[in-house]
């Protein structure tokens, strides 16, 4: 992995996938790539470690490289260290096709061996050298033919863009269960694996399902699904400006979307509060479905996961139905207890996260019916739901995810409302006090975001540290395990989040002096309690960094070394004006470390591999 432009038409190829792969460079990687068909130089392939500048130097901005045809790829490392030969694309032993690959080709070795015995060389490390070879060991003069022969050996997941110095009037993209779209234009025809490296030529994209093959010429594309049998795709209208995806005066993306969330949340819950109630049209739920159920599963990976651990304890408040968070990586291998009267909440950004769609998919083959949070529309989750709701945060391109986790625990309030009153757990004053204070929450987390000089001031002091604690009870736990993973994954200071309760189970051991503990303290039922924990740290010799609500910030003060303050919102709606200030924090440190924030090691913003 991590991200695949393809181009064919009538301009310079090279010059427009060096542009697409600056888009995708969000996603992280450590090397690129890119493969250009010409009439006169046939197959020029030109790779380089490190930044995409580097590729663009060697390639005089494309200009080296003429042709109409081609592929480009940034890659993160999986079979074979960063380096110009592992880099893709992976060309065949005869120099005439090139490929470029997201995903894990799981049986690469038992390939790799056939090959060899067939006296096929191999220059790299890589399992998409695999891919190349397969298909020119199989090449008798069409193209499509070979990579069908090819994918009929090949195991995993991939996502794969394909280039012949034979057949120069054609491109060829196949997938399974690592994202694809193409994108249509007048004169041309592209393929990437996010829409962002698209957007500057064309808003009309369709997306490839699993299975299927596409054959991109100048004139259109012809779409195969898995029996080779032409399919006829839907054509999506990309309505986000370009603007969108740059960083607006911003220094980073992170900061940028983090300004953002106000709007972000606004748009997610606005057009679904239609005279003071919460509808919610993408769901068919009834009373008697919600009855009827016997447990609700929240699948998710990441800061996904740590909303999912939000949703479980208002759902269980609310609803008073048994939710069990389970990440996605472990439901396949945990034996889960799923029958035809669960129902599965899938939470995904992307809609692509491959740990994600595979535990999605084993929940409905045990017979559970499947509802999805996601943010990218047409994504794989999102049409293999039996409903979607989306965030319509627009694109997020920071590694570090923040609007999304926002419009997410947004999409859960309306959900979590809908429910309740479906299920007759609420009064009407209730319902009402709910719905207002989610209608106040985008310029609550507004006014946050005004003053964010005494965060910052707090960063500057506690920058240095090599590792923090964040505690909290009930809530503001959830809310501590996405605050440490932010603080980890952008600054890489060690970082942990406990149930505050559990300190004294061995976790307290690792307090010692000066030592940051940062107490989440918002859930006013169990302050009293998150602050006796709190004089437990400090007793050994902890800096204490406290957040809470207005209401409590005076208290607060009196027992640790600094306090941030939220607004006071409707209680259940804490996590989305409590995490503000913690990504704050982080971006700030992560500054002050001299982080990449935007692009922290080893992290890809789309994991598409297990």
């Amino acid at each position: 992995m991590c991200g695949i432009v393809g181009y064919i038409g009538r301009e310079q190829a090279a010059p427009i996938l060096l542009e697409g792969l600056a888009r995708l460079e969000y996603r992280g990687y450590d090397s690129a790539g890119l493969a250009v068909l010409d009439g006169e130089k046939g197959l020029q392939v030109v790779k380089a470690k490190g930044r995409l500048r580097e590729l663009a130097g060697r390639t005089e901005g494309g200009a080296l490289v003429p042709g109409a045809v081609g592929v480009g790829h940034t890659r993160w490392a999986t079979h074979g260290a960063p380096n110009d030969v592992n880099s893709h694309p992976q060309v065949s032993q005869s120099g005439r096709i090139a490929v470029v690959h997201n995903g894990i080709i799981e049986n690469y070795a038992r390939l790799k061996a056939f090959l060899e015995e067939e006296g096929v060389s191999f220059a790299s490390e890589t399992d998409t050298e695999v891919a190349a070879q397969l298909i020119g060991y199989y090449y008798r003069g069409d193209l499509l033919q070979a990579v069908g022969q090819a994918l009929n050996r090949i195991e995993g997941a991939y996502a794969l863009g394909i280039v012949c110095a034979d057949e120069p009037d054609k491109l060829v993209a196949v997938r399974k269960d690592s994202p694809l779209i193409l994108g249509r234009g007048a004169g041309f025809q592209m393929l990437a694996s996010d829409v962002t490296a698209m957007i500057r030529y064309t808003r009309d994209v369709c997306y490839l399902d699993d299975g299927e093959t596409a054959v991109l010429t100048p004139e259109g594309v012809q779409i195969y699904n898995a029996f080779g049998r032409p399919v006829e795709k839907e054509t999506v209208h990309v309505d986000w400006e370009i603007s969108a995806a740059e960083k607006g005066g911003y220094e980073h993306f992170m900061f940028k979307e983090i300004m953002e969330q106000p709007k972000a949340i606004r748009d997610t819950v606005s057009p679904r509060i239609r005279e003071g109630r919460v509808v919610l049209d993408e769901l068919e739920l009834t009373r008697e479905d919600l009855e009827n159920l016997d447990r609700l599963y929240i699948i998710a990976c990441g800061s996904s996961y740590h909303v999912g651990m939000a949703a479980k304890y208002i759902l269980e408040k609310l609803l008073r139905i048994p939710v069990e968070v389970t990440l996605a990586s472990e439901f396949r291998y945990c034996t889960p207890i799923v029958t035809q009267r669960t129902l599965a909440l899938v939470v995904s950004q992307s809609g692509e996260t491959i740990d994600t769609l595979a535990a999605m998919r084993e929940a409905r083959r045990l017979g559970a019916r499947i509802f999805s949070i996601v943010n990218v529309v047409g994504s794989s989750i999102a049409r293999e739901s039996d409903g979607v709701l989306y965030t319509w945060a627009g694109p997020e391109i920071a590694v570090a995810t923040t609007k999304a986790y926002s419009t997410q625990l947004a999409a859960v309030y309306l959900l979590a409302i809908r429910c309740a009153e479906l299920l007759g757990r609420v009064d009407q004053e209730e319902y009402r006090a709910m719905v207002a204070g989610l209608e106040a929450l985008p310029g609550q987390v507004e006014e946050i975001l005004k003053d964010t000089e005494k965060i910052q001031y707090y960063a500057s002091i506690y920058f240095n540290h090599d590792s923090m604690f964040f505690i909290g009870r009930n809530i503001d736990y959830a809310v501590g395990l996405e605050a440490s993973l932010k603080l980890k994954e952008i600054s890489y200071i060690h970082s942990e989040a406990y149930a505050a309760g559990e300190l004294k189970h061995g976790t307290i051991s690792l307090i010692e002096d000066g030592t940051l503990v940062v107490a989440l303290a918002g859930w006013d039922p169990l302050f009293d309690k998150l602050m006796s924990n709190v004089r437990e740290v400090k007793a050994r010799g902890a800096d204490v960094l406290g957040v809470t609500t207005r209401a409590r910030a005076s208290a607060m003060a009196q027992g640790v070394d600094s306090t941030i303050s939220v607004p006071d919102v409707f209680p259940l709606y804490l996590p989305s004006v409590e995490v503000v200030p913690v990504q704050l924090f982080a971006y700030y440190v992560a500054l002050m470390r001299g982080c990449d924030i935007d692009k922290p090691r080893n992290l890809a913003k789309s994991v598409t591999v297990e």
